[in-house]
């Protein structure tokens, strides 16, 4: 191999380099890259290992009130009984983790620096979490009388609703 063709690949190799930690730097300041998933998509793709329900047969409600909130969860089709037992089930069960003060589970989905989330672990004792079925699906109230308390509550329903994206609606 000729001297000048070593030097033509060597500068080849230098330009690839250059190029991949042009590119490497600028993921590393915006925190993503070019196929980087959004919030909303990982909420929806991590679902399944937090809820057995179909997120895509679903739809959260959050709806904010002057003590607290609700939460239901109901099927898309009135038809769906698998997906309403599921979801009755998952509800009951996230119900009563709730009501001792575990929210181990939003934090999986979510992550535990969601907005509220902290607030509303920290202050569990301060608030009521009660279940209840409803024709298309169930729902989860959470009460409170401490203003801190209410406050994480509807923070941490606003950033649900957000990181739920299509897969939810606010009432």
């Amino acid at each position: 191999m000729k001297s000048v063709d070593r030097l033509r690949i060597r500068i080849l190799i230098c330009r690839i380099h250059i190029l991949v930690g042009i590119t490497a730097a600028a993921m590393l300041i915006t925190g993503s890259g070019a196929c980087a998933e959004s919030q909303q998509e990982q909420v929806h793709r991590m679902s399944h290992h937090v809820m057995p329900f179909d997120m895509a047969k679903t739809v959260h409600v959050f709806r904010m009130t002057e003590s607290g909130g609700v939460e239901r969860v109901l099927v898309r089709d009135p038809q769906d009984s698998e997906q309403i037992a599921l979801i009755r089930q998952h509800l009951r069960h996230e119900a009563d983790k709730f009501q001792h003060g575990d929210y181990s589970d939003p934090a999986h989905l979510h992550g535990s620096d969601m907005p509220g989330l902290a607030e509303v672990r920290a202050n569990a004792a301060l608030i009521r979490v009660t279940y209840l079925d409803v024709s298309d699906g169930g729902q989860i109230s959470f009460e409170t009388t401490d203003l801190h308390a209410l406050t994480a509550i509807h923070r941490w329903f606003g950033a649900q609703l957000s990181e739920h994206g299509r897969d939810a609606r606010a009432e």
